[in-house]
């Protein structure tokens, strides 16, 4: 397990408690191998949107972070043991997932989206996907939803521990398809000239969000509250667009506060009103 201990103290902290807490680290982990999300840097330690994400989190806080990069698989067994107080890695808010953890308002949206290789035959509809096999990162939504939909459809799944991995399986011809998050599958593409994104589940689109244990209501209303003034400031529009290539649009989770806690409907949404102390 590779870890970043990253020392980002401030004067003054902004929630998580006092003086002491402040001195505390925030202990949170990413799957290492998801980009652009995280994924390994040429020095040591991982890089990517999530990790500029948190580290700005946790420096407005006034707290030092230390961001531990894992299989996805054992992320949240990790996070009910009390390894970390929340994670970094992003996270697709289900009704499920929602009834056992406690998640932040979602800082961004997905959806699935397909990658094939380069000059193969577009999926138009799910119908395309008869008796061919997709790839998925094992322990990822796409793995449940190929999972539990592979019968439906007529497809195979062969599940990958990473998402790098599971891409190089449609290159290589192991598979016809790749089924992941749009944010991957498109950084992707910029990476692997013989992959190229594809369809899109438009039905799909979620929150991704920062999921706590259910006893740290007051550890997910900081943080949620951090990234309500980073979308305020325009800071977490501009780490996407940094990262993603693409502009967000006004309406997108970047630029969007939620009313409340958490992701509205879901299970442990608080819609108490609130105004983040910003500045």
């Amino acid at each position: 397990m590779r870890s970043l201990a990253l020392a980002l103290l401030l004067a003054a902290p902004l929630a998580f408690g006092g003086a002491a807490q402040a001195q505390q680290p925030i202990r949170t982990a990413v799957d290492g191998t998801f980009a652009p999300h995280a994924f390994p840097k040429l020095d040591g330690g991982v890089q990517g949107f999530n990790v500029d994400l948190f580290t700005e989190v946790a420096k407005r806080m006034g707290r030092p972070i230390t961001i531990d990069s894992a299989s996805f698989s054992g992320l949240v067994p990790a996070l009910n043991a009390g390894r970390y107080d929340f994670l970094a890695a992003p996270v697709t808010v289900t009704r499920e997932r929602a009834e056992n953890l406690l998640f932040t308002e979602g800082y961004l949206y997905t959806a699935f989206q397909f990658g094939i290789r380069k000059g193969g035959a577009p999926i138009r509809s799910m119908d395309d996907l008869k008796g061919k096999a997709i790839s998925v990162n094992k322990g990822s939504a796409y793995d449940a939803w190929a999972q539990n939909n592979a019968a439906k459809y007529g497809f195979t799944v062969q599940t990958f521990d990473s998402q790098p991995d599971a891409v190089q399986a449609v290159v290589s011809g192991r598979v016809f398809a790749n089924l992941g998050g749009n944010t991957a599958v498109r950084y992707a593409a910029t990476r692997v000239p013989l992959f190229v994104p594809d369809y899109v589940m438009a039905d799909t689109r979620a929150h991704w969000a920062a999921p706590f244990r259910k006893d740290d209501k007051a550890g997910r209303d900081a943080v949620e509250a951090v990234l309500e003034c980073m979308k305020k400031d325009g800071a977490l529009a501009a780490l996407s667009e940094k990262w993603f290539g693409v502009k967000p649009a006004a309406d997108d989770a970047e630029n969007t506060v939620f009313p409340g806690y958490g992701v509205p409907d879901m299970p442990g949404y608080d819609p108490a009103p609130h105004e983040p102390r910003c500045g």
